[in-house]
């Protein structure tokens, strides 16, 4: 996520976004983490954490419960420095009776770059909505995320 630096077009503020949907949909943590400065600044819903070593943990945490995890990124606004993101997740989790129950994650990002274009701060405010699995937009036979229509309605 590195390579495209500040300051920012509509193009590299889009490429960007779309580059680090690919890269928070292999759900490798160790991987995502690199996009980050070393003391990268986070909030999450209502965690806070500070440098990769603890969003390392907080993703392998994250992907351990968030099964089937697919994410899907928009473009919301940018400037010079700044990007803020919409996102769509979804995820399941089995229940106690063995049910597999499934979630989708709406929110909103708001990403600082450093000037070598990795993240130096990101805030994310997010709702878990369940779902059924006949509203699922990410189903296992959807290639690509950007292919899925989303209306203003969501469900």
């Amino acid at each position: 996520m590195s390579g495209i630096k500040p300051p920012f077009t509509a193009e590299t503020a889009l490429q960007k976004v779309k580059v680090a949907q690919r890269l928070w949909n292999t759900r490798d943590p160790a991987r995502v983490a690199q996009a980050y400065t070393p003391d990268t600044i986070w909030r999450n819903r209502d965690q806070f954490m500070t440098g990769t070593a603890e969003v390392t943990r907080f993703l392998e945490k994250k992907w351990e419960k968030e099964n089937g995890y697919r994410l899907r990124k928009e473009l919301f606004a940018f400037t010079d420095n700044k990007i803020a993101v919409q996102f769509f997740y979804e995820w399941f989790e089995i229940k106690p009776d063995d049910v597999k129950q499934w979630y989708r994650c709406y929110g909103l990002e708001d990403w600082t770059f450093a000037e070598d274009g990795r993240m130096r701060k990101r805030q994310m405010s997010g709702n878990d909505v369940p779902i059924t699995e006949e509203e699922r937009w990410f189903k296992d036979d959807v290639a690509d995320e950007d292919s899925v229509e989303i209306s203003e309605r969501h469900l």
